[in-house]
């Protein structure tokens, strides 16, 4: 049926260039619509529109293939069609609930279908009207538009298009004002069965907060700030963020290890800059290295970085000294490290190279 009609249609004397919207009218709704709204015109209504379909995907997916058909042979169409959408969309608080499900059903199959050269931005945009996002209309369609492109597409097609609508990093903006939260973002999604869009928004929403932190603690750090200070800075940044222990650590040291001034090939003053960067900010680590399990995940950070920069290769044991000296790592530690420690880079190197330090440190235990 539907290629019957596309093909009644191509050889119609219909005046697309003048009457695009309005076709584009009557797919939706089997009648035009008066201008500038969503009303009705008066007129007999066609029983085959999208809006008087079922809400089924496999009901309105014919409609989207025959739409495909029409714009390969008069890509201009495009433009009335995203007129229509758009008006239609930013009137959605004008339809019925089981019509918003339709249109975000042929929305998600567009996209599905890639109908050639309709933008996610100018379609999506429409819908953040204060008025919409405040009585929930716009999550509502915008869930039902995520299950339905879900279906034949991976999570990565759905961010491209986020991404090109520029709303990757603003599920936020979905939610009414009261529940704007990425809690509220997690607990609605997950309801709704898309575990996999809440885990990579929370992702996200980590690497922004990790990137705020580690601008944050370089400022500081470059401006001399003092250590006590820069140690509440990173504890209001874990308790916003609530980031893992360990990930605090690995950040801690990544930040101190870029905020040191290398020189180019001077291998003594680079030497020198990195020992005097963990004196310095030996108390800051010392402050969130609470744990056995925690100065060990240190001491495997610092073995894999001396492991991959040239710069650092030979100072590790004068790093595990120092940070011995200044009360960051304890003597079981570095012990547990020397005789079980499970990280490979480097390990037989670093091993050898400690096994003074640690001929010292046995020494030391035996006398006691």
């Amino acid at each position: 049926m539907q290629e019957l009609i596309a093909k009644s249609i191509e050889s119609s004397d219909l005046n697309f260039n003048r009457y695009g919207d309005t076709f584009f009218e009557v797919v939706f709704r089997g009648v035009r619509t008066q201008p500038g709204t969503i009303k009705l015109d008066e007129g007999e209504r066609h029983p085959y529109s999208i809006l008087d379909s079922e809400p089924k995907r496999e009901v309105i997916l014919p409609s989207v293939i025959y739409i495909q058909k029409l714009l390969r042979r008069r890509p201009f169409l495009i433009k009335n069609l995203e007129n229509v959408m758009q008006r239609f969309l930013q009137s959605l608080e004008l339809f019925e609930e089981d019509e918003r499900k339709k249109l975000a059903i042929f929305t998600a199959l567009a996209f599905s279908q890639k109908l050639s050269g309709l933008p996610p931005e100018n379609v999506f945009h429409p819908l953040l009207k204060d008025n919409l996002v405040a009585k929930g209309l716009v999550l509502s369609f915008i869930t039902d538009f995520f299950k339905d492109y879900l279906v034949d597409n991976c999570l990565d097609d759905l961010i491209s298009i986020l991404k090109r609508a520029k709303m990757e990093e603003n599920l936020l903006d979905f939610f009414p004002s009261a529940k704007r939260t990425p809690e509220a973002v997690s607990e609605h999604f997950t309801k709704e069965g898309l575990v996999q869009l809440v885990q990579y928004n929370e992702k996200k929403i980590f690497e922004v907060r990790l990137k705020e932190m580690k601008t944050a603690i370089t400022t500081q750090m470059t401006g001399e700030a003092d250590v006590a200070e820069v140690i509440e800075t990173v504890k209001q940044h874990v308790k916003d963020a609530i980031f893992p222990d360990i990930e605090v650590v690995r950040i801690l040291w990544d930040i101190m290890m870029d905020a040191v001034q290398w020189s180019g090939k001077n291998q003594q003053q680079n030497a020198n800059s990195a020992l005097r960067q963990v004196k310095t900010w030996a108390k800051l680590l010392s402050a969130f290295c609470t744990t056995g399990k925690l100065e060990l995940e240190l001491m495997y950070k610092v073995q894999i970085q001396c492991y991959e920069d040239a710069k650092l290769m030979k100072l590790f044991p004068e790093i595990i000294r120092s940070l011995y000296d200044q009360d960051v790592l304890a003597e079981d530690t570095i012990l547990h490290w020397f005789r079980k420690g499970t990280i490979t880079k480097g390990r037989q190197t670093f091993v050898k190279s400690l096994e003074p330090f640690i001929k010292w440190l046995e020494e030391a235990e035996e006398e006691e």
